[in-house]
Order: C-alpha cells, then sequence, then structure tokens
C-alpha cells in the first residue's frame, strides 16, 4: 500500500514538474527598454522581477539613451524586437504623432481619475515623474542657495556649476534666475526676445559652467567638490545621499516631468505590452518603486502607502510641487530642434 502511495505520489510530482515546465517554456517574453542606471534598479525590483514571478511573462530588460531613430527604423521595415520602452514626454508626442507607438487600450489600465492628471494619454501611460533640481554641496559654501539666482551668484556661492548640456532645462533656468514667473515662462521662452534674454543669462555663468551629458555626473562631481552646485535629476542625488554623501537639494524652482511607457507600434505583443504597463502602475508595485528611488509615483493611491520620509523626498509631495513648474512638452516639440541648434552653436564658442 504505502509503495503504490509513493509511486502516485512520486507521479503526480513528476507530473506537476513537467506541467510547469511547459508553462515556463511557454512564458512569453517581453522586451521592456529603459534608460539604465539607478531607474533601472529600481523598476527591476518593483516591475520586471515581480512581473516575471506573477506568471504573466518574463520581461527581458535592456537600456538605451532614447534614441528615437532606433524606434522609427523598427517600425519603418517592420521588424519590432522592442514591446515597451520608456520616453520622455515630448518622445512620446512625437512618436504618437508620427505613428511610431500603438494606442493603447485606456479600459486596461482601470479609472483615470485615480491617476495623476497628465499621465494617461492615447501612446502611453506615465510611470513615473521626476524633477531637475538644484543640488549642491553645502560643505563647499559657507551658506545654502535657494534659488537660481543664487546659482547664478558667484560672489556669495564661488565656484563651478554643473548644467545639461542641452537647451532644455538650462534656457528654462536661465529664465528663472533672470526673474521670469514660473507661470510666465513658456510664454517668455517662445519669443525671440526671451530665448535671447536666456542665452544672455547663459552668457555670464558661461565661464563658470562644467557641462554634463550623463545623469551620474552632477552627484559625482558634486561629492569630488568639483562643482559647488549643478542642476541634476533628483533621484541621482537622492542615491548619492543614500550612499552617505551630504548633498543638498533645492526644490523650489525645479522642473518636474514624467517619463512614459509606450507600445511599439507593430509590436506581435501588444496585449502583454498592455497587461506589463497596468501591473507596473499598481499602487504596490509603484510603492515599491519609490522606495527605491524617490521618483513620484502616477497612481494616487500609492503615496498613502509609502512612509512620511519617502514622501517628503518625492517630486509629487504637495510640498516640493509648491513653487515647481511642468516642463511643456508641446512647447519642445514645436521648438526644440531650433533650440537645440542655437543652443550647440552657442555652446562650441
Amino acid at each position: 500500500m504505502y509503495p503504490s502511495l509513493l509511486k502516485r505520489a512520486s507521479l503526480s510530482c513528476a507530473i506537476l514538474a513537467t506541467l510547469a515546465g511547459v508553462t515556463q517554456a511557454h512564458a512569453q517574453n517581453l522586451t521592456v527598454i529603459s534608460f539604465g542606471g539607478a531607474t533601472k534598479a529600481a523598476q527591476e525590483q518593483a516591475y520586471f522581477k515581480p512581473f516575471d514571478q506573477s506568471g504573466a511573462g518574463t520581461v527581458v530588460a535592456g537600456e538605451y539613451n532614447g534614441e528615437m531613430a532606433k524606434i522609427k527604423a523598427m517600425v519603418e521595415v517592420g521588424k519590432v524586437s522592442w514591446d515597451v520602452v520608456e520616453v520622455e514626454s515630448p518622445e512620446l508626442l512625437r512618436g504618437c504623432d508620427e505613428g511610431l507607438f500603438e494606442h493603447i487600450d485606456p479600459a486596461v489600465f482601470g479609472d483615470s481619475a485615480q491617476y495623476v492628471p497628465g499621465t494617461l494619454s492615447e501612446c502611453g501611460v506615465a510611470t513615473y515623474v521626476w524633477s531637475m533640481v538644484m543640488a549642491y554641496n553645502g560643505a563647499k559654501l559657507a551658506k545654502a542657495p535657494t534659488s537660481w539666482a543664487d546659482f547664478w551668484d558667484v560672489k556669495d556661492f564661488p565656484g563651478k556649476r554643473g548644467l545639461r548640456k542641452g537647451a532644455k532645462y538650462t534656457l528654462e533656468v536661465a529664465l528663472l534666475a533672470d526673474g521670469v514667473k514660473q507661470e510666465d515662462l513658456y510664454k517668455v521662452l517662445a519669443t525671440p526676445e526671451g530665448v535671447s534674454r536666456a542665452f544672455a543669462k547663459l552668457d555670464q555663468l558661461k565661464p563658470y559652467i562644467q557641462w554634463w551629458e550623463a545623469g551620474a555626473q552632477p552627484p559625482q562631481w558634486l561629492a569630488a567638490g568639483d562643482v559647488v552646485m549643478s542642476a541634476a535629476y533628483n533621484g541621482r542625488i537622492a542615491a548619492a545621499q543614500k550612499e552617505g554623501v551630504k548633498l543638498g537639494i533645492v526644490w523650489p524652482g525645479s522642473l518636474y516631468d514624467p517619463e512614459y511607457w509606450a507600445v511599439v507600434k507593430g509590436t506581435p505583443n501588444k496585449a502583454l505590452a498592455e497587461k506589463f504597463i497596468a501591473f507596473a502602475s499598481q499602487p504596490q508595485t509603484q510603492k515599491v518603486f519609490s522606495e527605491s528611488i524617490p521618483y513620484g509615483p502616477v497612481h494616487k493611491g500609492t503615496l498613502d502607502l509609502l512612509p512620511a520620509e519617502v514622501r517628503a523626498a518625492l517630486p509629487t509631495a504637495p510640498a516640493n510641487l509648491e513653487g515647481a513648474r511642468a516642463v511643456d512638452a508641446a512647447f519642445w516639440v514645436d521648438h526644440g530642434e531650433e533650440l537645440e541648434t542655437r543652443f550647440n552653436a552657442w555652446a562650441a564658442r
């Protein structure tokens, strides 16, 4: 009797193991491309691994630098090897207009009222909200700066400054430093006089600027004392703070912007792609992400799940949004090419 039971138990285990193997073998791969660095590490913990464990599919994670040309080439030749891509807001608008991204089914993502306004669109769902902030090394300054005007004040705050090597964000902070009100920022920048005003302001600081191109550079330069202040992605600074680097953040005057998940046009895995994005948009998964890196969640239910000290470091925390300005994606779609061309010519002089 006992040998028979054992035999049947062993057979059942073998069948279950075989079925599990079949399920694993047929688990659909989903290629998800994001920007790498500390953000990708947080995405791995919050979204990629849990999605794999859910049994819905297997995430094959990759990274890029936002090159839309790669996506366009895939779509045009009809050989789409990327399913979900992380894109900045202007690229989402451009890609949607150019037919590079699938239109998503809003019903998959639940009640739109539960999302931060502006984070659900016809071609994408925001994955988080980040901010371009002013960061500083307090050990290198006699007092803490409080505004972009202080960033330009090399007399009271001597030392090198770090700025992103590009027109976007850099022109905005130049105008803010010059006294333009946040609500008028893009109205001013949309005029020839406003653009000239921004470049004239940058002329004042140019000898003190150390240009950065990678998000990892500002915290490294600040920690080393190469610069005393820098425009920086808030998450990169927070990651350095977690490692014990004594850096400060100035939230007033920050520029915040969502990053989006988009589904590449022509992917055979559209349904699974939408399922992944819906999975990554839940409060429980976004909680893990925001605990790993302080970027603001887009589902309103997430903030209540987070400890007060975590909420305080998020761009979407009410105190941090006060005095901040949303980046105008449509403005950069309309004017980005000409402004970047002018910036590159100015920077090369």
